[in-house]
């Protein structure tokens, strides 16, 4: 016999829910539970799932030879290093493309054991596939002809293994070594130049790998007018293209023929090169029309190589590195960019000029465990840090990243993790900033004792100092952030982000997180107006994604509630009405957090106004509060 139930209002016995149905209605009702209640915020024990070993933190990760071991010229043994964007470096919305200048002399007796031979497929794709990882655009191969048989074979391997990565280019540069090594029985020195270009022209220019500018292949040369006299009009009648040349030094502008010029590394110079850079760069900023290849470079030493004359210029642990691309960079920006950028060198090991196995910053980091909070301190210069990243393991090995934090902040409260009892072991990695070594801190043994109570129950505020803010195009304003919580302290790392910003705006934090420490903390944001016109802006709003799930959800459960009533589909008990209330709620709950196309507004003034959201996040912890722009 079925059971039966006795609904009020119409005197009717209805066989009561089966366990079937009810089986189908606690499934669904258990399904969008599971959906929406990470959602509104309830807080989980943190899973420790390894994304990555101690080991692959500190092996080579670099295509510089495992055997290779560190020289008294600077350069370092294979390391584990950052392989952060190189264009990181430069000024902000740089356009440059980035050139490694590639020597391919090694593996002959000639030239110093680097631990591998420049002909050698795989490691030439070991390079590339490094150098594509550092964001490098391409490379200019130190080229002697084809008289040099193994330089040219390895010439010809880069492009091939360039042509296997679209987008990145390889040009020549022909060395003034290759007249010497190329000139023919009776030939005079302008001959076997033209010879050379037009073997470049025969091998080298059809490749689609191949680097042009407005279609023209590009070609360099090093020192020929130093050694030669050549006539580079006579020259470049004798090809069937039209290559673009390009010359050396602020001189190489005025050049005959002349379609830009590179810059160099100057290791007699008394300032790194510095006050060469600027007339360099000075120079090229009066032949807009032409290409300025700027230079960057770690140091220099030639005292291991074999025709070396004791020219050293120091890498001060990094920072000769960071003034190279500080020089470019206080000479351009996003409206005025630097065409190119010449990375001297990759792989120069024999005068001291490599990156290849990393930059050495000197830094060091230690790391002390004190109740829940992990702390660091670091030696050396932490302007070569790009950021910190915390990892905790489980057994010393295998390592999970916690989240990066910026330069700045040497502690982290524990608490802001709700983590299950037990051992952990903890490392900091300074992770440097583009081609410098990375560091790890030595391990730190940790066991919670903090309950997440407090965390879970705070409330953080954002206050600003200007809610309201006219910015006129190309320029930038600048706001206070106060952050205040409703405990009087707060110890826990506040991360700061901008979200429904428009593309004519930029948002930049300094620093883009906080420890307060005390009731207030405070981060400078910076928020830049493009020169460019405004892109028009959708007036719809969409319809928030939580709201759309909302009436998914209904009308499921509807469908269920019909295929499960076919005898008398007008008969809603309690209990469906409950379960119906019940995956409302938790749908309606979580409805707000939706997407909207951000509105361009017309203001009172004439301007554009916008409306950004800047959201401060501690563990569970999040506060929000808005920003009005005007951009006149």
């Amino acid at each position: 016999m079925p059971a039966f139930e006795y609904l009020p209002g119409n005197g009717q016995a209805v066989a009561a829910p089966s366990e079937k149905a009810f089986m189908y209605r606690s499934i669904y009702v258990l399904f969008w539970v599971t959906i929406f209640l990470p959602a509104m915020g309830v807080a989980a024990t943190l899973q420790i799932n390894p994304t990555t070993t101690l080991g692959a933190q500190t092996s080579n990760n670099t295509s510089a030879a495992d055997a290779f071991v560190s020289q008294s010229n600077g350069n370092l043994g294979p390391s584990n290093i950052s392989k952060l964007d190189v264009h990181s470096l430069l000024y902000p919305g740089s356009h440059t493309k980035v050139f490694a200048h590639l020597m391919l002399w090694f593996g002959g007796a000639n030239h110093m054991n680097v631990g591998y031979k420049s002909t050698d497929p795989a490691q030439v794709k070991r390079q590339i596939l490094d150098m594509i990882d550092r964001g490098i655009d391409g490379v200019t191969i130190d080229w002697y002809g084809p008289n040099n048989t193994a330089i040219d074979q390895a010439t010809k391997v880069v492009m091939a293994e360039a042509e296997a990565h679209p987008g990145f280019k390889f040009a020549v540069m022909i060395d003034q070594g290759a007249i010497k090594q190329n000139l023919c029985s009776g030939c005079t020195a302008q001959q076997t130049f033209i010879q050379l270009l037009q073997y470049v022209e025969d091998k080298y220019f059809p490749s689609p790998a191949y680097f042009r500018i407005d279609g023209s292949p590009v070609v360099t040369n090093f020192d020929i007018d130093r050694v030669y006299q050549v006539d580079w009009t006579a020259a470049k009648a004798a090809l069937a293209t039209n290559p673009s040349f390009i010359f050396q030094d602020s001189s190489g502008f005025n050049h005959v023929l002349a379609d830009g010029s590179y810059s160099w590394v100057m290791p007699t110079t008394s300032d790194f090169g510095m006050s060469y850079l600027t007339d360099f760069y000075q120079t090229g900023l009066q032949f807009p029309q032409k290409e300025t290849v700027g230079a960057t470079y770690k140091g220099f030493n030639d005292t291991l190589a074999a025709w070396g004359s004791k020219r050293m210029m120091g890498q001060q642990c990094g920072q000769t590195w960071l003034q190279t691309f500080a020089k470019a960079n206080s000479f351009y920006d996003s409206t005025t960019q630097l065409d190119l950028l010449q990375l001297v060198t990759w792989n120069d090991y024999e005068e001291g000029t490599e990156i290849e196995s990393g930059i050495d910053n000197c830094v060091s980091v230690s790391t002390s465990v004190a109740g829940d909070s992990l702390s660091w301190k670091i030696t050396g210069q932490e302007n070569t840090v790009d950021h910190y990243t915390p990892y905790i393991s489980s057994d010393g090995q295998n390592l999970m990243p916690l989240n990066d934090l910026a330069t700045g902040q040497h502690a982290l409260n524990m608490c802001s993790y709700s983590l299950a009892a037990g051992n952990y072991t903890l490392f900091v990695q300074a992770v440097g900033k583009a081609s410098f070594k990375n560091q790890i801190s030595a391990p730190a043994h940790y066991s919670p004792h903090c309950t997440s109570r407090k965390v879970r129950t705070t409330k953080l505020f954002l206050k600003l100092s200007a809610p309201v803010t006219t910015i006129v195009p190309g320029k930038a304003a600048k706001i206070d952030i106060a952050v205040t919580s409703d405990t009087g302290s707060f110890d826990a790392p506040v991360w700061f982000s901008c979200s429904n910003v428009p593309d004519e705006l930029t948002c930049n934090f300094a620093p883009s997180v906080i420890t307060p420490n005390s009731a207030t903390g405070s981060s400078v944001l910076t928020i830049s107006a493009s020169n460019a016109p405004h892109r028009p802006r959708s007036k719809r709003q969409k319809v928030p994604i939580t709201a759309s799930w909302f009436i998914l959800g209904i009308a499921g459960f509807a469908w269920i509630e019909l295929k499960l009533n076919r005898v008398n589909r007008k008969v809603i008990s309690r209990s469906r009405v409950a379960s119906l209330w019940v995956v409302a709620a938790i749908l309606l709950s979580s409805c707000g957090g939706g997407v909207s196309t951000q509105p361009n507004l017309v203001s009172s003034t004439g301007g554009k106004d916008y409306t950004i959201t800047i959201t401060g996040v501690s563990g569970t912890i999040q506060a929000s509060t808005t920003q009005t722009i005007t951009i006149q």
